[in-house]
């Protein structure tokens, strides 16, 4: 090898990283639209297995509660302080009111729940299903004549765009709640004035909007998940790989769906 042969393969190294890094990132984006499109038509289609359908309801909807419920509570009470302060500065304390619930309805409900939901249950779809095709169970219900997508992935996809709009209203509410009460406890605001405002601000369209955020992001979680754990492979670490991968997936379409739907939102208000 040439002297020039040698700079020529350093020089074109970075640029075939960058070729080959595209590529995977391109397939795996087909990969994911694939497994969506597979996925959708499964839960649109019959046959629906109503059982499986009824038991990831409760479990990523009624068992995840809790932690919504407490994220919503602490991060209204947050919000209210942050707000009473910087309000402060220009004197415009009195809004505070109307930008907890602006802010929560909108943004932060969704949001925060589906990253609860991320956590929680992305990781669990994927470790669940991880597990099932490191045993090999998949296979067997190809044996068994049972579409997987149909068993695994559509009640998961369904059970998740169910649920987690139903979540986000709940944490709606309970946010909204914790800012009053540390307005009304902490800051001394009066009660009924509180309330008012916060009804008389808000608009259908605020809470709305939020509640299709939450139907967008319940599907982004529980495809993640149900895509990592599907396809995982390597044993119990390939099944560890995929966890990870589904968690902080999720993560990143939720924010950057978020911001897709807050722009298109914006335009047609």
């Amino acid at each position: 090898m040439t002297a020039a042969e040698a700079a020529r393969r350093v020089a074109t190294h970075p640029i075939q990283a960058l070729g080959r890094s595209t590529l995977a990132t391109v397939r795996m984006v087909g990969a994911v639209g694939v497994f969506a499109v597979r996925g959708v038509i499964a839960a649109l289609t019959p046959i629906w297995f109503l059982s499986q359908l009824r038991r990831q309801i409760v479990a990523i909807g009624f068992f995840s509660l809790p932690v919504v419920g407490l994220t919503a509570v602490f991060t209204g009470a947050a919000l209210a302080l942050n707000i009473f302060t910087g309000g402060g500065r220009f004197n415009a304390e009195q809004v505070m009111p109307q930008i907890v619930a602006l802010g929560i309805t909108r943004e932060l409900g969704p949001v925060l729940a589906a990253l609860m939901l991320a956590g929680r249950v992305s990781a669990a779809i994927a470790a669940e299903i991880g597990a099932m095709r490191a045993t090999e169970q998949i296979d067997a219900m190809r044996t068994l004549s049972t579409d997987p997508f149909r068993y695994l992935v559509a009640p998961r996809l369904l059970a998740a765009v169910l649920t987690l709009p139903l979540l986000t209203a709940v944490a709606d509410i309970i946010g909204i709640a914790g800012g009053w009460l540390v307005a009304t406890r902490v800051l001394e605001f009066n009660p009924t004035v509180y309330i008012r405002n916060t009804i008389d601000f808000l608009e259908s369209w605020d809470i709305i909007s939020g509640l299709i955020k939450a139907a967008v992001f319940g599907f982004i979680v529980a495809l993640m998940g149900c895509y990592h754990g599907y396809n995982a492979s390597g044993g119990a670490r390939g099944v560890g790989r995929a966890t990870t991968h589904a968690v902080v997936s999720s993560a990143i379409l939720i924010f950057a769906t978020d911001y897709l739907l807050t722009t298109l939102f914006t335009h047609m208000s």
